[in-house]
């Protein structure tokens, strides 16, 4: 065992935080904008050559950029701008497109990690995780692919840093040679 400079025993190097996971909420989200985007090109493709005056082709082309925007381009960014990292130490979630949300959360605090599916999502195989960590109200990762893989590495992460900690703890609290001898005579 190795000690300090001034003669208290070191603590063990913690190993580098390792990256376990990079999520995203289920692309099936993406569908409906998706359908959107082919059928706006198709209709512009149509309806271009049988438009004669300028006022016209104008207006369909501003028509066709609104709603790509309004209902492609929106949904993807909103979908881009969430991302869940679950790394060896701690969760951590990211959301918010104009206003970022940063939120962290250690496995060593120890949680309660559960599984939520609508009929859609067992059918895609994912779900809503909802973590209780002791707070009002519990963080929800939303619709994540692999919902039972994720509970269980969150599981499993939660329970070996509890270990170590409890290790950490026993060994700075553990007594050296020096004791202590009450009511002696």
């Amino acid at each position: 065992m190795t000690t300090s400079p001034d003669g208290t025993p070191a603590q063990p190097a913690q190993p580098p935080e390792r990256v376990v996971a990079r999520l995203r909420p289920n692309a099936r989200r993406l569908f409906w904008p998706s359908l959107v985007l082919i059928l706006t090109a198709g209709a512009l493709g149509f309806l271009a050559g049988r438009v004669g005056e300028v006022w016209e082709v104008v207006l369909l082309w501003s028509s066709a950029a609104a709603v790509v925007l309004l209902l492609f381009l929106l949904p993807l960014a909103a979908w881009l701008s969430r991302r869940y990292t679950i790394t060896t130490r701690r969760l951590i979630i990211r959301h918010g497109f104009f206003v970022r949300v940063r939120q962290e959360l250690l496995h060593s605090r120890g949680y309660d990690v559960s599984v939520r599916r609508t009929w859609l999502q067992s059918v895609f195989r994912s779900g809503d995780v909802l973590i209780n960590s002791g707070l009002d109200h519990p963080v929800v990762l939303k619709d994540v692919p692999r919902a039972d893989q994720v509970q269980r590495a969150l599981s499993e992460l939660m329970d070996h840093s509890q270990t170590v900690v409890a290790v950490r703890r026993q060994q700075s609290e553990s007594v050296t040679d020096e004791t202590t001898v009450w009511g002696s005579r």
